[in-house]
Parts: C-alpha cells; sequence; structure tokens
C-alpha cells in the first residue's frame, strides 16, 4: 500500500494573504507614523488619538476602495479573455486543439502524446484546459475583488488599531519612545507570521518590514518636530 502524498502548497492562501499583509503592515506603519509626527509637533494627547483614529477610519476605507478597484479590474481582464477564448472554441474547434497540442509539445511533451493529452483534457473541459494552460487562470489564483477589499479594510483597521491602543496609555514624557517601539514589535511579529505563513524565513521576513516601518516612522517624526518648531 502506497504512502499518502502529503505535500503542502501554500498558493491557495496567495490572495487573501497578500491583502491580509499588506492592510496590517499599512495600517501599523501609517497610524504610528502620523500619532508620531503629530506628536513630535507638540500636539496634545486628545489631538494625537484624534488624528490617528481618524487616520485609521480613512486608511481602511482607502485600503478597501483601491484594492476592490485594483483586483475588480484584475477580474474584468480575466473574465474578458475567457469569453474569447469560449468564441475561439465555438468556432474553432480543432485550431483550438492543435493551440494546446503546440503548448504541451513547446514544454517538452512528445508530439503524439502531446495531442492525446490536448484530446482528452478537452474533451474534459475545453474551457478549462485553455484558460490553465493557454491564458495562465486558475481558480486557486483567480481574482476575487470583494474578498481583496474586505480583507484589506479590515487588516488595515486591526493593525493600526495596535499602536493607537498604546497610545492611548502612555503618558507624555514617554510617548514616542514607547509607541515607537511598541510598532516595531508589532511590524516585526507581522513580517515573521507572514513568512511563516508562505512558507519563506520567518527572519527575513521580520526584518524586512521592520526596516521599512522604522524608516517610515522616524522619518514622520522628523517632519513633525521641523515644522512643529517652525510652526
Amino acid at each position: 500500500m502506497s504512502a499518502r502524498h502529503r505535500e503542502r502548497h501554500r498558493t491557495g492562501s496567495i490572495g487573501w494573504l497578500r491583502a491580509a499583509v499588506l492592510g496590517a503592515d499599512d495600517g501599523i506603519v501609517s497610524t504610528a507614523s502620523l500619532v508620531l509626527g503629530v506628536a513630535a509637533s507638540g500636539a496634545t494627547h486628545a489631538n494625537v488619538m484624534v488624528a490617528g483614529i481618524a487616520g485609521l477610519v480613512a486608511g481602511a476605507m482607502s485600503m478597501a476602495a483601491g484594492e476592490y478597484v485594483s483586483v475588480r479590474s484584475q477580474s474584468d481582464s480575466e473574465e474578458a479573455a475567457l469569453s474569447l477564448e469560449r468564441m475561439e472554441l465555438a468556432s474553432d474547434n480543432h485550431g483550438e486543439h492543435q493551440e494546446l497540442t503546440a503548448i504541451y509539445v513547446g514544454r517538452g511533451v512528445e508530439p503524439a502524446l502531446a495531442k492525446q493529452v490536448a484530446v482528452q483534457l478537452m474533451a474534459h473541459d475545453a474551457q478549462g484546459a485553455h484558460a490553465r494552460d493557454e491564458l495562465g487562470i486558475t481558480e486557486t489564483l483567480s481574482a476575487r475583488p470583494l474578498q481583496a477589499a474586505l480583507t484589506s479594510a479590515a487588516s488595515f483597521a486591526v493593525g493600526a488599531a495596535m499602536p493607537l491602543v498604546a497610545a492611548a496609555f502612555v503618558p507624555a514624557a514617554t510617548f514616542i519612545p514607547v509607541v515607537s517601539a511598541t510598532s516595531l514589535v508589532f511590524l516585526a511579529i507581522l513580517g515573521g507570521v507572514a513568512a511563516r505563513v508562505g512558507g519563506a524565513s520567518v527572519a527575513k521576513g521580520a526584518m524586512r518590514v521592520t526596516f521599512w516601518g522604522a524608516l517610515a516612522m522616524a522619518m514622520t517624526a522628523a517632519v513633525g518636530a521641523l515644522f512643529g518648531t517652525v510652526v
């Protein structure tokens, strides 16, 4: 009795993982940078919190809208390509058999076997075969606009809430160092978890996200301090 195949692939999680990581990372970085910049300008604690909450709401809506429009465009392009493929299958079925055969031959399959494979796959699901092997469109990786929009908005809100929670309980004297440190910890955890789920190096994922987050916060705080001093 042969052993069961237990190999696990993570391609099925690419769509929601990308949107979730992008949203949470943007939420932490943009909100932490915003509150640090406002705090560095000399604003009151209440004003910092108002700015942070406004940034959370605006950012979540912006992420949802941007992600939906972007992925919707991809979805429309995929549907247009599939519609054209349906027309070609209906008008030139023989030509589509030859096209699929040529694709398999180009991948290294013997011509006779490639023709046999093309015939059998098209008999089973002609459009599915061409969508997958000619257009590169699969069910696993197909665009899902609403899922991407909701995931991005929710993850942004969760990410943005992290530095805001820390900011809410920090005294003015230690506001900037504490919010900066906690936000960098959150970013490192996020980068590590995302890398782990995606099967990549946890250390590299954590360092990459933390570096860019630290750079963004440092630059925003510097701008806030500069303009706060000038004003």
